[in-house]
This record gives structure tokens, C-alpha cells and sequence, in this order.
């Protein structure tokens, strides 16, 4: 059974920072993309971030020079670096992994950030 486990998630004030980590495990095939993608209340997901088995990563615009992923292949784990968090960072983020076989899901972790 295919699991996205993610964490790290919680309550920070405005300028603070938080790292978010989803573990991924039952996945057969090697993990193309692993990315990050949120959902603010009455908004649609949106990606955040999304890295390469190789290591090219790509960055919605809100978040470039503030948010940084990485993944470690061996654990088939990618992680969020968020720095200079603001209110409007404020969602539930999911983490995603992109394989030949499917596309995967997290349950999400919520980020708040208080003004």
C-alpha cells in the first residue's frame, strides 16, 4: 500500500520559519517528481515546488528565495525548507510523488502563519 506521510507542519509567526518532510513508502517504481503543493480555505491547490529524481527543481514565483526543496532518493523522502513565512503561506500542504505507475498523495499538514 502506496503511503505519503507528511509533517512538520504548524503555527509560526510572520518572518519565522518551518521545514516540512513526507516520507513515502509501498511505492514500487522509482519517484520521478516529488513535490509540494498547497490549498488555502476556498482556494484551489496549488504547486509550490517540485524536484526531479535528478535534482531540478521548480518554484512558484510566490515563494522563490523563500522555499527550498530537497529529496534524499535512498529514503524516497523530499522535504520543504520554509524561510520568511507569511500569513499568506497560510494552507494545508500536500505532499506529491510522480512514478510511471501513479501519482500519489499525502494527507496533508496544516501551516499557519499568524500575522
Amino acid at each position: 500500500q502506496v503511503q505519503l506521510v507528511e509533517s512538520g507542519g504548524g503555527l509560526v509567526q510572520a518572518g519565522g520559519s518551518l521545514r516540512l518532510s513526507c516520507a513515502a513508502s509501498g511505492i514500487r517504481f522509482s519517484i520521478n517528481v516529488m513535490g509540494w503543493y498547497r490549498q488555502a480555505p476556498g482556494k484551489q491547490r496549488e504547486l509550490v515546488a517540485t524536484i526531479t529524481r535528478g535534482g531540478s527543481t521548480n518554484y512558484a514565483d510566490s515563494v522563490k528565495g523563500r522555499f527550498t526543496i530537497s529529496r534524499d532518493n535512498a529514503k524516497n523522502t523530499v522535504y520543504l525548507q520554509m524561510n520568511s513565512l507569511k500569513p499568506e503561506d497560510t494552507a494545508v500542504y500536500y505532499c506529491n510523488a510522480l512514478t510511471i505507475a501513479g501519482n500519489y498523495w499525502g494527507q496533508g499538514t496544516q501551516v499557519t502563519v499568524s500575522s
